[in-house]
């Protein structure tokens, strides 16, 4: 069956993470996106490893179901192809920076004119109507900016750091496709498209803030700033006698099943421990004192105890360990395939099922302008260039 998005045409002018994983999770969900790459082609291209040049890891992770096509858009001729393009889609997105589309007429109020139904989607570093617009960025610094470097301090010697992975571009990746996805819903009721911005800035603070907010949330502040149960210097994977686990009882029956087990059954009774509203004020203690019982049993001992006990655990998985993961194999989530160039490449799931429409993986990350003269044949153009 063809996926929800089956018959969409996406222009994709973006790079690095946010834009491609944005339009690869379409592409998954059976829109036709066509990569629109400079001729300097994706940076993520060149990041190792790889097999062969330009199809870096990261890029493959990044640009399945796509077709890809070298445009310089400031020549007449390729700018010719994109505008011809355009006259087919439905989306148009975007991480260059606004300023620089509107010179080259790409702007939305331009294209609307003649693409009225256009969905199309700025994704960059900040809003356009602040101060900070226009301004490069890139995961660190929006993790930086967002105040989420400066949580991490946490248990970290008092120094900001960076969580270990992309999550800026990938929370902003996320905002993308749901908001692409609501303006198609909406446009199938009025039969207009419309432009969204979708800053990574803004989409990060507001990622970060839900539950750090706290008592900032009211006007005038009813207390500090941050979510206790996660700042607490004991909250962490707790070490055992002989490793780490990870360990988090959160409901009354989850802490008195814990504590049953560790022996020391009077601690659910206990008053600073007895219900959530006490345990929310004396977090620090409570989780110490569970680091201090996770310590005199191992890794192993814990497992057989907890297994039965309907607590949320797990024993702390490396990336390597996840492709043995029994559950991941048992869903399929990771699949081998054949690419023409890099030979055999291993490839993440579609986390998303759909009943009826479910999404696709119907192609490989492309070539550098592999698609290039394809496209050009469907729009009718020559077809000497990529």
């Amino acid at each position: 069956m063809p996926g929800p998005l089956q018959g969409l045409r996406v222009i994709d002018l973006t790079t690095v993470a946010m834009g491609p994983l944005a339009t690869q999770t379409l592409g998954d969900m059976g829109a036709d996106v066509i990569k629109v790459e400079s001729p300097s082609g994706d940076h993520f291209r060149v990041v190792p490893p790889s097999h062969t040049p330009n199809m870096g890891a990261a890029f493959l992770n990044l640009n399945r179901n796509k077709r890809s096509i070298v445009l310089d858009l400031k020549a007449e001729g390729d700018m010719d192809v994109l505008l011809k393009l355009l006259d087919g889609a439905d989306i148009f997105i975007s991480n260059i920076r606004p300023r620089a589309l509107r010179k080259l007429g790409l702007d939305y109020e331009t294209l609307a004119k003649k693409h009225p139904r256009l969905i199309y989607c700025g994704a960059y570093g900040f809003s356009e109507d602040g101060p900070y617009a226009g301004r490069p960025a890139y995961d660190d610094i929006i993790q930086a900016m967002s105040g989420l470097a400066h949580l991490q301090a946490t248990g970290n010697d008092g120094a900001p750091a960076y969580v270990n992975t992309i999550i800026a571009d990938k929370a902003a990746a996320l905002t993308v496709t749901y908001a692409i996805s609501m303006a198609l819903y909406e446009r199938e009721r009025s039969g207009r498209g419309q432009a969204i911005e979708v800053p990574m800035f803004e989409t990060m603070v507001a990622f970060t803030m839900v539950e750090h907010m706290a008592g900032a949330t009211f006007a005038p502040a009813n207390g500090g700033m941050g979510y206790d149960r996660i700042l607490s210097e004991h909250r962490r994977p707790y070490p055992t006698l002989d490793g780490y686990i990870a360990l988090l009882p959160y409901t009354s029956k989850h802490w008195r099943d814990f504590f049953a087990a560790a022996g020391v059954p009077q601690h659910g009774d206990e008053p600073r421990f007895n219900s959530p509203e006490t345990r929310a004020r004396n977090v620090d203690a409570l989780y110490g004192e569970l680091a201090r019982l996770v310590a005199l049993r191992s890794t192993q001992e814990w497992v057989e105890l907890l297994s039965g006990a309907d607590i949320p655990f797990s024993k702390i998985l490396s990336p390597q360990d996840l492709l043995d993961d029994p559950h991941l194999n048992a869903t399929g989530f990771f699949r081998t395939s054949p690419h023409p160039t890099e030979g055999e490449v291993r490839t993440l799931g579609i986390p998303v099922k759909f009943s009826r429409t479910p999404g696709a993986i119907t192609r490989p990350a492309p070539n550098f302008g592999e698609h290039g003269a394809q496209i050009r044949e469907e729009l009718g153009m020559p077809v000497g260039a990529q």
